[in-house]
This record gives C-alpha cells, sequence and structure tokens, in this order.
C-alpha cells in the first residue's frame, strides 16, 4: 500500500510539472480598447475613487499586467501596432491622422517628424489574418487609422460599425454628432441611429450593436474589435452618474473629476454587459478577452478640471514618462491564463499580434520577421516569468502640451528619455524610482550613452522620421 501511495505522489507530481496544453480548436478573440484610460483608472488597478465591478471580475478571472505600455503616448499609433504587431516607428505613423495630414507649420525650435495619416494597405492586419483563418472579423466603434478607403472594411474587417478617420465624437449624447468641440467641423458616428432614440449613450450604443454582431456570430469563430470612445474628450457622463460620483469625491484624492467618473463607470457597466453576453451564449469558455488601453490617462483640463490623475506616475498622454504610455492590460485566455495571476513583466501593445498568432496556432505569415511584438505564450502560460526579449522602444517625434519630441528606451529597470529640442537624456532606475522624480543620467554617464546608442541605432535601422530643425524659427 505504502509502495502505491508513493507511485500516486510522485505521478500527481510530474502531473503538475507538466505545461498547460494549448488546444489548436478556433477560439474567439474580444478585443476591449478603451480610449485615454489611464494606468491606475480602475479599481483593481488601485484607483479610489472609480467603481469598476465588472472590470475587476475580469481582472480576477484574468493574468493582470501591471507594467503593460502602449506603443505610443497617443491613440492612431497605438492602434496601428495593434492591427499589425509593428512598432509606430517602423510604421512610419507616429502622430494621429488629423495632426499627420495637416503637417503643420509653426514657430518651435522643431519641425516634426513625418507621420503617415493612413494605415498602408501593405500591412498585413491581425483582422486580415483572422479572416483568412476563417474567423467572422467585427469592428464596433473609433478607428482612427485612416479615411475613406482606409477604414476597417478595407483592412481585413467583415463588419464596421462606427469607425470613421475620427479620433473622438462631438458629443456622447443622440443623436452623436454635431461641431461643438472640435472646431467647426461637423462629426458623427456612423451606424447607429437607426436604432437610436433620445436620450440614448454613446457607450451604450456601441454596445448594444456589439452584443447584436455577438449574437449573430455563433456559428463560426469571431473577432470582435470592441473600441470605446471613452474616456476620450468630450468628457460627458450620464447626469445622475455624474450626481452620485459628486457626493464621493474625497479632497485628499488624486481624482477629483466626477463627470469623468461617470465615463469610467458607464465602461465598465457595458464591459460587463459583453462578457454577460458572453455566459449567456454559453461562450465565456470560448472567448479570450484582451482589456486595454491606447495610452496614459489625459491630465489636461476640460471645461476647467482636470481630467485624470496617473498618479504616482509622471505626466499623461503624449508623454513618454509613465504616465504617458502605461496601460491597464488584462488577458483572460480560457486553457491558458490562469485565473488571479499577475505578470510585472514589460509587455507592449504590439505583443497582442504575434501573441494571437502563436496561441491560435496561425501560420506565420510573410511580414513575421519584420514584427516587432513578441508573443506573451510563455508568461500566459506560465511557462516563464520573463520574455527574452531585453529591449522596449518608443518614438514621438511631435509636440503635445505633456510634451517636445522624444524618443525613449526600457532596458531592465533602466529607463532613458532623449529630447531633440536640445538633445538632452535623461536615466531613471524604475525599480527605485517610479515616478521618475530623479534624473540620474550625470551619476550614470556610461550607462546613458549607451542606451542613446542603441535607441538612435534602433530608429536608424527601422528608418524613423525624426524632427528637424525649423528654418523659420528665425525668421
Amino acid at each position: 500500500m505504502q509502495r502505491l501511495a508513493g507511485k500516486v505522489f510522485w505521478f500527481v507530481l510530474i502531473l503538475l510539472a507538466v505545461p498547460k496544453v494549448v488546444t489548436a480548436a478556433p477560439l474567439n478573440v474580444v478585443y476591449i480598447i478603451v480610449d485615454d484610460l489611464g494606468a491606475h483608472d480602475l479599481a483593481c488597478y488601485g484607483n479610489s475613487l472609480h467603481q469598476t465591478p465588472h472590470i475587476d471580475r475580469l481582472a480576477n478571472q484574468s493574468m493582470k499586467f501591471t507594467q503593460a505600455y502602449a506603443a505610443s503616448p497617443v491613440c492612431s499609433p497605438t492602434r496601428a501596432s495593434l492591427m499589425t504587431g509593428k512598432n509606430p516607428a517602423r510604421l512610419k505613423m507616429t502622430v494621429w491622422h488629423e495632426q499627420a495630414k495637416s503637417q503643420r507649420k509653426t514657430k518651435r525650435p522643431l519641425i516634426e517628424g513625418k507621420s503617415l495619416p493612413n494605415l498602408s494597405h501593405d500591412e498585413t492586419t491581425i483582422a486580415e489574418r483572422l479572416h483568412r483563418a476563417g474567423y467572422r472579423t467585427l469592428h464596433v466603434g473609433k478607428w482612427h487609422l485612416g479615411e475613406a478607403g482606409f477604414y476597417p472594411e478595407s483592412h481585413g474587417f467583415d463588419v464596421n460599425i462606427g469607425g470613421t478617420l475620427w479620433g473622438a465624437p462631438q458629443t456622447f449624447f443622440y443623436p452623436f454628432s454635431g461641431s461643438k468641440h472640435y472646431g467647426n467641423e461637423f462629426r458623427y458616428v456612423p451606424g447607429l441611429l437607426e436604432r437610436s432614440e433620445k436620450d440614448d449613450y454613446l457607450t451604450d450604443r456601441l454596445t448594444d450593436e456589439a452584443i447584436r454582431l455577438l449574437k449573430s456570430s455563433t456559428e463560426k469563430p469571431f473577432f470582435l474589435n470592441m473600441a470605446f470612445h471613452t474616456v476620450h474628450t468630450p468628457i460627458e457622463g450620464k447626469p445622475a452618474v455624474v450626481q452620485a460620483y459628486e457626493k464621493k469625491i474625497q479632497p485628499d484624492s488624486p481624482w477629483q473629476n466626477a463627470e469623468y467618473a461617470a465615463m469610467v463607470a458607464s465602461l465598465d457597466e457595458n464591459v460587463g454587459r459583453i462578457l454577460r453576453t458572453l455566459d449567456e451564449l454559453k461562450l465565456a469558455n470560448k472567448t479570450a478577452v484582451i482589456l486595454m488601453s491606447d495610452n496614459g490617462g489625459f491630465i489636461n483640463k476640460y471645461n476647467g478640471k482636470t481630467v485624470t490623475s496617473n498618479h504616482p506616475l509622471r505626466s499623461g498622454k503624449g508623454s513618454l514618462y509613465e504616465g504617458g504610455i502605461r496601460i491597464p492590460l488584462l488577458i483572460k485566455w480560457p486553457g491558458v491564463t490562469t485565473a488571479g495571476t499577475v505578470s510585472a513583466e514589460p509587455v507592449v501593445t504590439s505583443d497582442l499580434y504575434p501573441t494571437l498568432i502563436d496561441l491560435l496556432q496561425l501560420e506565420a505569415d510573410q511580414g513575421q520577421n519584420q514584427r516587432d511584438g513578441v508573443s506573451l505564450k510563455p508568461l500566459l502560460t506560465g511557462s516563464q516569468k520573463k520574455l527574452a526579449r531585453d529591449r522596449l522602444h518608443f518614438h514621438y517625434p511631435h509636440y503635445y502640451p505633456t510634451t517636445t519630441p522624444a524618443s525613449a528606451i526600457r532596458a531592465g529597470n533602466w529607463k532613458l528619455i532623449h529630447y531633440y529640442e536640445d538633445g538632452r537624456n535623461e536615466l531613471y532606475d524604475l525599480s527605485q524610482d517610479p515616478a521618475e522624480t530623479t534624473d540620474v543620467s550625470k551619476q550614470n554617464p556610461a550607462q546613458a550613452q549607451q542606451l542613446w546608442d542603441d535607441l538612435h541605432g534602433w530608429l536608424k535601422s527601422v528608418d524613423a522620421s525624426f524632427p528637424q530643425e525649423n528654418p523659420d524659427r528665425r525668421k
């Protein structure tokens, strides 16, 4: 009997040591992309004001990443990285569509780097890969990767509801159109009015359409790119929810905007609706759900109020400090991830493309060797705690209220930011100073020089567009 018990003991140990086996069965995939959501805007990431019970439940079922990065500090380049698995510098898409198209002239010290206004049709998107693999590909919400002719349906999506060249709606309330907030430009969100009513809210209506598509997509695997416009400006929450949050704000809290808190609450409510629909359709165990933001939280003012805080991280959207590029990232992958696990490994949005290719066991395409992202499978399965990659690169050769043109590199715990106006390098040890309060480049000149050489060499290798001296400044 003791001999048998011993054999059973060793058999159990062997079973526990065997890594998870990823099945080849087609799996549905849902991306939930939130616009401008800060790294600490969710309760599961430490926010003390915003109540997000549905997203918290998703976090408890997922692997939560605590050092996830957007590929860019602004929207369109990050979304391009999600679609292609490439760094925005390689794609030549480093700023949003409208600004890339204008190539504005100013009296600033530098002319901004050139950026393509549209995602090239030469790029193979993840939607095209999944479409070829037999998936029904669905886009709902913000696109912002080009004008007509470059909309989602030209990049592999079977259905496009709401995706246009615009990066934000004029209003979150019915009829989701007008020319109130963005100059005199008339903007609208197509595909919603037929089933909309007075007082409808945009976040709700986009979710309505996503649910309708999910219910009609049960005969073949699907990929839903659920791209909410919230929590981007205009900062407009439902009045009753705004009033409720006005009573909850604490004077010593970093988060003081009830209107924004109401937008986060509506986001959470609608994420809950999507998750509930998957449960009702008995698809929850057959669907990977990945929730993320496209850049750091927007810390500037809107209608006289600071929108959000990325506390304790420095700065926000537009900046290459942590507050501008660190984002929440939750990945729930049935049969792969273990519920309630946490990874502190630095990862980036361009990693999701090769992760899907890897876990869904799709064949590598011809452009695979140029993709900057790496598969997160070793982290998700628990077979490894760290990735083989040792560098992350960021390139934003543009102006924004929070920055001048800059590039950055993260290598281990070291992070260097290079500013092009004066050529200075700032160096931070994120293990000791995650808030980036103390530049240690003078104390570590060799480390700073090595990282700048690595960063500059990489940017040259991908033919990145650099800012140039502005001759008009002298006039």
